[in-house]
């Protein structure tokens, strides 16, 4: 299967949910600075919405780059995945609405574990549909940063309900440690040995 139709749709999902979440922020009524302040709240959890967009497309392109076969698993796979991220607009919107009441921001925290879980389910998929010797297989199969993220949220969504900000300082932090993509994989994509055993 060619992997070319799966990028191009993906693409497009992910400029849609960004475009979508900066539709949702209303222009202010006042013709003053201070007309902007109520819209900070909304302004913040926007960036940080865009920023898990631009971070998982970083990270699905890298992903998509690096995998040598796709079939119609890994299709179904990315649709799921695909799915919870479309749904990231909604919470984000929920979130601004309520200013940052422990439901929304713990509903929040659900849909950003759907999301990584749903892209962890990608990466098996792909793990089983490539050889075992290719980059992806090497440089992410021990999925640490996956797990690692999964279980900050999932201790994040509870404390929503006591301390909200704290939540999202954690999806805050998580952000920051999907910055960058992992480096193995990235070094396996500059040295052009994506598709090829170690060491040949």
């Amino acid at each position: 299967m060619n992997k070319t139709r799966l990028e191009a749709f993906s693409d497009g999902l992910f400029a849609v949910v960004i475009t979508i979440m900066v539709l949702e922020m209303d222009a202010p009524i006042g013709v003053d600075l201070k007309s902007l302040a109520p819209l900070i709240p909304v302004f913040l959890s926007y960036i940080l919405s865009f920023i898990y967009g631009g971070i998982f497309w970083i990270n699905h392109h890298h992903l998509m780059a690096a995998t040598c076969r796709i079939n119609s698993i890994v299709l179904w796979a990315n649709l799921n995945f695909l799915f919870w991220l479309s749904l990231i607009p909604f919470f984000t919107s929920w979130v601004d609405e309520n200013h940052a009441s422990p439901v929304p921001v713990a509903a929040y925290g659900v849909s950003l574990f759907m999301v990584f879980g749903a892209y962890r389910v990608l990466e098996l998929v792909l793990f089983r549909a490539n050889d075992s010797s290719t980059a992806l297989n090497q440089a992410l199969k021990s999925g640490r940063r996956e797990k690692l993220s999964l279980c900050a949220i999932a201790c994040a969504v509870p404390l929503a309900f006591i301390h909200p900000f704290v939540s999202m300082g954690v999806y805050i932090l998580i952000a920051v440690m999907w910055f960058m993509p992992d480096r193995n994989l990235d070094r396996a994509l500059r040295n052009g040995n994506v598709c090829r055993a170690r060491g040949k």
